[in-house]
């Protein structure tokens, strides 16, 4: 169930340590879990912190999709209003080495914007900075990339490894210049 919107405008007002702190209090899970490696950057972190819910799915960019192992861009778009807002989308990459090819840019921003999402993070790439910065849309990325390469979605709406932590559909997310952090829905709103 989600968070009222009084409660997730107080998480926003908090630092990810300062949450992290906080779910270590309830002894919920072990001190490591559920905080994301400092590969995954915040490349905006002037926006300050945000809260939402996790919006996930899988890409490839090396090479062009087989037409049968290609997601469905509307499908996907139909999958994340399944979600409550506001919504994180978070993206694996499936490439070695990640992110030849960026998924993100200021098409994908607006697009996603559009769809009630704040932000996205990734272990693969972004680019068009300046734009999406102006936007307002977050951007915590593991690289940045000149090129979309072949990008495409594989797959949506399953758990994802990012950062070295799973996240599945609908986890509540904290993310500032810090990092990321995936707060547990039991005790979600006993943290602001």
């Amino acid at each position: 169930m989600p968070l009222p919107s009084n409660q997730l405008a107080a998480l926003r007002g908090l630092s990810s340590p300062t949450v992290a702190n906080a779910i270590e209090t309830f002894k919920v899970r072990p001190r490591e879990a559920g905080n994301l490696s400092s590969e995954i950057r915040a490349l905006f972190s002037e926006l300050g912190p945000m809260a939402g819910y996790a919006v996930t799915a899988l890409i490839r960019a090396e090479r062009p999709a087989a037409q049968q192992r290609r997601a469905s861009i509307f499908a996907w778009w139909d999958y994340i209003q399944t979600i409550p807002a506001p919504r994180i989308v978070v993206m694996h990459d499936l490439d070695q080495p990640q992110g030849q090819g960026a998924f993100w840019g200021e098409v994908q921003a607006n697009i996603h914007k559009v769809l009630g999402c704040v932000g996205v993070v990734t272990d693969g790439s972004v680019r068009d900075l300046d734009e999406v910065r102006r936007l307002g849309f977050q951007f915590y990325a593991a690289h940045v990339s000149v090129s979309h390469a072949n990008v495409h979605l594989v797959d949506f709406g399953i758990p994802v490894k990012v950062g070295g932590v799973w996240i599945n559909p609908g986890d509540l997310l904290h993310r500032d210049q810090h990092g990321v952090v995936v707060i547990p829905h039991e005790i979600a709103e006993r943290i602001p």
